[in-house]
């Protein structure tokens, strides 16, 4: 899947509008966590040493199409022109004839426009608000990956206003590495997904099973399928209403499919609360699984450690707490060291990654999250599908 790349586009002298994602964490008015930001710097540095005006357009939150203080972008305009090292403009004005008249006579190299949800045009893709996107510039880029599976102005909308519109070099990656986890993987491939719901990755394990070597369930999901074999999972979490549809998934994978051997649980999360590792099937009624135990933990190795590609989305636990944070924090351990090529994506299991010190010996951290996840399970994504194939 190859798109036009923003490196294959005449950029000197031109406007071109960028379509990044600066939904970042804000607090006390700065930007707590700016790795979205700094994702996208390769892109920016490439289009202003080219000689392109930038115009950057990102969404911040849900302020519902109506201005929020708390949403603005002004605190993102001033923490890039930090890390980027040159004046960032932000206009608070999204498009109209101010709007239009400031980048026709654009003197900063690059200005952001205030958030594109402050407008109900942009979530609605309307058409009118599309038009005056586009308006404000000649060449049109999408970086976002995390918001291409989202049929926004913005991502879809304002794009056939334009000749061609490209990929930036965030957007090239993401879409590198996963189509090649789905259309060429180095084997054998091993996928683990975790987190809390069978019914959030249903497409994506119905998916992966017809592409993978092995998958390797954990977190809360693994007790609706555990439950769904008959065997007694305690207070644990279940989807009571996806038992059925996990018996299917079980058939359809025969042996392909592996669960947890063991688990560490315990009847509360609460501190103080005892703790104790069993076996599958042996969960006293009043407690409940919150980790996978060492028997999982060195069996899941034994098969990442054999793996040349490997893709995981979600923990093993509830590893934000500190007895239940051992099964997460060894699989990336495990993944980092496995010399595979590693993707990962999902907002908890980067954070295991950077929590376990080994976020620098994953091949690539996908900033995608919902986007990675319909991409995995094989959906087409507005946002890419409009681009300019190469």
């Amino acid at each position: 899947m190859r798109k036009l790349s923003i490196q294959e586009l005449d950029l000197k002298n031109r406007r071109v509008f960028i379509r990044v994602d600066f939904n970042v964490p804000i607090e006390n008015g700065k930007v707590a966590d700016d790795t979205r930001i700094r994702a996208t710097l390769p892109t920016l540095r490439h289009a202003s040493q080219a000689g392109a005006r930038l115009i950057l357009g990102s969404h911040l939150g849900r302020p519902k199409g109506k201005p929020r203080p708390d949403l603005t972008l002004a605190p993102v305009a001033r923490r890039l022109s930090e890390i980027f090292g040159t004046p960032v403009g932000f206009l608070d004005e999204m498009v109209g004839p101010g709007s239009k008249k400031r980048m026709e006579s654009l003197e900063e190299g690059v200005i952001l426009l205030e958030n594109l949800r402050f407008s109900p045009g942009e979530e609605k893709n309307d058409p009118e608000f599309s038009r005056a996107l586009a308006d404000l510039a000649e060449l049109y880029v999408n970086d976002a990956f995390g918001t291409a599976h989202r049929a926004h102005a913005s991502t879809v909308g304002m794009v056939k206003h334009f000749p061609k519109a490209a990929a930036g070099l965030l957007m090239e990656k993401e879409l590198h590495y996963l189509d090649m986890a789905l259309t060429d993987p180095a084997r054998p491939f091993i996928a683990l997904l975790g987190g809390a719901k069978v019914s959030d990755k249903i497409e994506v394990v119905r998916n992966l099973l017809t592409k993978v070597d092995r998958l390797l369930i954990g977190g809360g999901m693994a007790y609706t399928f555990l439950r769904a074999q008959g065997l007694h999972v305690g207070r644990s979490l279940v989807e009571e209403d996806k038992i059925a549809l996990a018996r299917e998934l079980l058939k359809q994978a025969g042996d392909k499919l592996e669960l947890p051997a063991d688990h560490v649980i315990a009847e509360s999360l609460e501190g103080g609360s005892a703790v104790k590792t069993v076996p599958t099937g042996e969960i006293p009624e009043g407690w409940m699984g919150l980790d996978i135990g060492p028997e999982t933990v060195a069996t899941y190795r034994k098969h990442i450690a054999k793996a040349k590609m490997i893709v995981w989305n979600g923990p093993m636990g509830v590893f934000e707490k500190e007895p239940f944070a051992q099964g997460t924090l060894k699989i990336a351990e495990a993944v980092a060291s496995s010399g595979a090529t590693t993707i990962v994506g999902g907002g908890d299991s980067i954070l295991a990654v950077h929590r376990a010190g080994v976020a620098e010996r994953i091949t690539h951290i996908s900033t995608g999250g919902g986007a990675s996840l319909e991409f995995l399970a094989g959906a087409k994504l507005p946002g890419v599908e409009v681009l300019t194939d190469a």
